[in-house]
């Protein structure tokens, strides 16, 4: 049966042809091969995963070529997905189109953002704008304009990030150590190629740092090939040492044995086609001269495609204990204390595929030493059938982290629930309240009734939770609607409050005051311009703000246009912090799936967040020295300072109306404010502000998740 479906094709480069399609498959399980001929010659082509059903494949093309064809191969029968002429006038043509497409997609920008800042200037200065601000707006209109990221590269583009790499290579200036513990490379081998084993090995060899070992075990491979290449290296080099086995166990099994083998102080894994940088065990010695206690290091990674080019890197967050509950991101280069694996019992045989994962959950709860090296140290091959090519190559390994991840939560004894997030293949814990503790929602508002009203409407229509109740901190109202729905509500509703807050405007202030009158064991500040999109928004935020590691929690929140408008929040970025993924269509995926799946963030924004009263408490609540701007950030980042995670959920929705209601009376005032609070912020936290530990140091901190060029 065929499970293919060409989307889009095309040929572009005038003079260097390059293949792009995009195929969609009708099962996510289904996994056919696919073949790309030219001119009747079987050629290489790369593979990009956007979902679990669509797939960019691209391929580079001889200018003399004339026809391309895409076939799907499922068992025995092929089927013909299309075929393309390779046509340098119609890739020409193509070439236009492009151009035209992006003018059109320009003036459409342009027209788009000038609706924007009209909307902007009325609802914030009714046209007034200060002359002191045009330079300003001027230079964030040019910029929304330009984004086509002038200054920055695209780490997912291949030509991008090998520009970047080439444009930041720095010598390594040796340092002599105290401290030179013995290293065991971990190496399970079954049925490689020479020329892969090979090029793994030598990179070991040619390592900086000399003090290590590598121990090999072979699987009963059936290439002679392989056994000829491990005896070969065997002889080589003392520190090199093989075992084979008789009989075909799996990866657990082999690795255990290589475990067993294993006489260093730590263990590195390592699979038998990929590359180590030469620097890795030296950066991770470096480390551990800074800190002998360390259990766990772990590096950033990237990938060689099938031509042995550098792409597609993973620059990776420091310890995420809720990012790891959704994927495996700390994969490799991972070097671990050895009496931490044996304690934890080593590889799990049963659990092939994601023995790995399950090590590292299993290690992580039982050691906080865990150190991340924020330098590409691994570079993990691309080659056919391999998971480093798409995750759905080896579905049976995302099937096992799922077991992996129930048998986590037994161990943790957790109630929860672990789904599969259809988009990503990435995970999604479901955490269960036995009981429903009671939540206070706090509202601030001052009139304003026509967003005020909907958004009150939304959590009483749609929320599944029963155990709220609503607070409204009622900021001197004055308007006989507002006052008469006040009226009307609580009659209504018994779970619904006002609380006066009779003062002068004060975000933190307003917000403290009704929580000191509220009885909730979790609080939840929400604004009054945001509507309820997820019914069990609240189950959901209770089962992870209930954890004992989490702090605040916080949501997807949406512009009306259901474009993002919160995401998470990173430090530093444009100033003292911003949302990510401002802007981005609600159904994009995000890079490595953070817009579908949990993850920890440093901060996330007060429109929407809950926390336990408790620590709520702990910390304080909100600083009231900050009226307007940053006191959610301060609050995450106390949060953080006491041990806390805060995490992200793209599983919860809200619609965010852009904050209609404001605090201070005039521009003058809110500009000020501004700048007092901003520089009440670096003040206090700028160490934190300039090194978010969530957000990689590679990362510009003037476009989300993009490179710097210079």
């Amino acid at each position: 049966m065929k499970q293919l479906k060409v989307k889009e094709k095309l040929i572009m480069g005038v003079n260097n042809p390059f293949l792009s399609v995009v195929v969609s498959k009708k099962d996510p399980e289904a996994n056919p091969d696919i073949i790309v001929l030219e001119d009747g010659e079987s050629i290489d082509f790369q593979c990009r995963v956007i979902s679990r059903r669509r797939t960019v494949l691209t391929a580079e093309l001889s200018q003399n070529s004339k026809k391309i064809e895409l076939f799907e191969k499922d068992k025995d029968t092929i089927h013909k997905l299309c075929e393309l002429k390779n046509i340098k006038i119609i890739r020409a043509l193509n070439k236009i189109k492009k151009i035209y497409f992006s003018i059109n997609r320009k003036i459409k920008k342009i027209i788009y953002t000038l609706y924007k800042g009209i909307r902007f200037f009325w609802r914030e200065y009714h046209f007034l704008v200060p002359v002191s601000l045009w330079k300003k707006y001027l230079k964030d209109f040019r910029d929304r304009i330009k984004e086509t990221t002038i200054n920055l590269y695209n780490p997912m583009d291949i030509n991008d990030y090998n520009k970047w790499l080439k444009n930041n290579k720095k010598p390594t200036n040796y340092e002599e150590f105290a401290y030179n513990p013995l290293i065991s490379i971990l190496i399970p081998v079954y049925n490689i190629g020479r020329t892969y084993l090979s090029e793994c090995l030598d990179s070991i060899l040619n390592q900086s740092y000399n003090n290590f070992e590598i121990c090999l075990v072979d699987d009963c491979s059936t290439k002679e090939e392989t056994k000829e290449t491990l005896k070969e290296y065997e002889q080589k080099d003392k520190r090199i040492r093989v075992k084979y086995r008789k009989e075909n166990g799996h990866i657990s099994k082999t690795t255990n044995d290589a475990l067993e083998m294993a006489k260093g102080e730590f263990v590195g894994l390592m699979d038998d086609d990929d590359v180590l940088d030469k620097d890795a065990l030296y950066e991770v010695v470096k480390v551990l001269n800074t800190d002998k206690t360390l259990d766990f290091i772990y590096s950033d990674e990237d990938k060689l495609n099938t031509k042995g080019k550098r792409c597609y890197p993973h620059f990776k967050p420091d310890f995420s204990p809720d990012t790891l509950l959704s994927l495996n991101y700390i994969c490799h280069f991972t070097v671990i204390r050895k009496k931490l694996v044996k304690l934890v019992g080593g590889f799990e045989v049963g659990l092939e595929g994601a023995q790995d994962y399950d090590l590292f959950l299993k290690c992580t709860e039982n050691t906080n030493k865990i150190y991340h090296i924020s330098k590409i140290l691994y570079h993990w091959r691309m080659i056919e059938g391999s998971t480093s090519m798409a995750l759905n190559n080896k579905s049976y390994a995302s099937d096992k982290g799922l077991i992996a991840l129930k048998n986590a939560l037994a161990r943790r004894k957790i109630d929860g629930n672990v789904e599969k997030d259809e988009q990503s293949g990435y995970y999604i814990i479901k955490y269960n309240n036995k009981k429903e503790p009671k939540v206070s929602i706090i509202i601030p508002t001052r009139d304003y009734l026509d967003i005020l009203k909907p958004c009150v409407d939304s959590i009483y229509q749609k929320t599944t939770y029963k155990n709220f109740e609503i607070i409204i901190a009622n900021n001197q109202s004055v308007k006989k609607e507002t006052l008469s729905f006040f009226k009307e509500y609580k009659k209504k509703y018994k779970n619904f409050k006002v609380i006066a807050c009779d003062i002068e405007f004060n975000y933190s202030k307003i917000n403290n005051m009704a929580i000191s009158k509220c009885d909730g064991e979790y609080i939840v500040l929400l604004n009054n311009d945001t509507e309820i999109i997820t019914p069990e928004w609240l189950d959901i935020m209770v089962g992870y703000a209930s954890q004992e590691h989490v702090g605040a929690v916080g949501v997807k929140l949406l512009y009306e246009d259901q474009t993002i408008q919160h995401a998470g929040v990173v430090l530093g970025l444009g100033g003292v912090a911003s949302h990510v993924y401002i802007g981005k269509r609600n159904k994009e995926l995000g890079i490595y799936g953070r817009l579908n799946v949990p993850y920890d963030y440093s901060a996330n924004t007060a429109a929407c967040l809950m926390i336990s009263r408790k620590k709520y408490d702990e910390v304080g609540g909100l600083e009231e020295e900050l009226k307007v701007a940053y006191n959610d950030i301060d609050f995450n980042i106390k949060l953080l300072e006491k041990g806390y995670y805060n995490v992200f959920l793209p599983q919860v929705e809200l619609i965010h109306y852009e904050s209609k209601s404001r605090g201070l009376d005039t521009t003058s005032e809110k500009y000020k404010r501004f700048l007092i609070e901003s520089k009440y912020m670096y003040d206090k936290w700028e160490s934190i502000i300039e090194n978010d530990r969530f957000y990689n140091k590679n990362f510009s901190k003037n476009g989300w998740f993009m490179l710097d060029k210079k």
